[in-house]
């Protein structure tokens, strides 16, 4: 694959949510991670992003790195040679969820940042078993390396992003979208809307894996991002 591999990370995350993946990955392509931290709108981050990414590249967005890849896709489709989706949103923010980011907000502005976090992955956040422990551990220190002011600008970029089921439908590139069976907070079904919408896209579910399946299930992710890059572009 000639074109670099752009990686957007999730909210409060940084590069350690793919650590597996740029291990894996990096010996044959160029890996590019890009931080979606500057910005209250996911309009502002996108447009800041494209100034800095080169002109074309291959795009995966984690969570709601994966809105501002929707994003992206929107502004400028002929610089993304394919795109992976895993465990993201394709809908606006619904008002019960956006009201229910304010006490988190009004945690992070008051200096309980951790408090912020535990109630942001309260439940349904990530798969069960031994693994869950460390990639709860991860989160919390990639969140305090991030701060509470990235916290708080990233709530309020989310209730505020756009549907882009306009964007899928015109998608003409290789398309993943990928999944943890255990993922409530975006859960299988409203990805299997997702690849429906996709002319290219090919679903993949991922059985021991929650929100953050780049790191709880770090091989079966590689493998699907794998298998993505191996395909071949699709004429537009």
């Amino acid at each position: 694959m000639a074109e670099p591999l752009v990686l957007l990370p999730g909210m409060m995350c940084d590069a350690r949510v793919f650590t597996p993946q740029v291990r894996a990955l990096s010996p044959r392509s160029t890996v590019v991670l890009a931080p979606i931290t500057q910005g209250e709108r996911i309009e502002e981050i996108a447009s800041g992003l494209l100034d800095q990414l080169p002109p074309r590249f291959a795009l995966v967005g984690q969570g709601m790195g994966g809105v501002v890849a929707l994003e992206l896709l929107r502004r400028a489709p002929d610089r993304i040679s394919r795109i992976a989706l895993l465990a993201t949103q394709v809908l606006a923010e619904l008002p019960a969820i956006a009201a229910d980011r304010e006490p988190q907000i009004i945690m992070a502005q008051s200096g309980k940042l951790g408090e912020a976090m535990q109630a942001r992955m309260a439940s349904g956040f990530l798969a069960p078993g031994k693994g869950r422990g460390e990639v709860l551990t991860r989160a919390m220190e990639m969140a305090e390396t991030l701060g509470g002011d990235t916290f708080v600008r990233q709530s309020r970029a989310l209730q505020r992003r756009r549907d882009q089921q306009a964007v899928l439908r015109k998608c003409k590139v290789p398309a993943l979208v990928l999944c943890g069976e255990h993922d409530m907070l975006c859960p299988v079904k409203r990805h299997a809307f997702m690849a429906e919408m996709i002319p290219y896209a090919k679903l993949t579910v991922l059985e021991d894996a929650g929100h953050w399946p780049s790191l709880e299930a770090p091989e079966a992710t590689t493998a699907a991002l794998r298998d993505w890059l191996h395909q071949p572009l699709v004429l537009q």
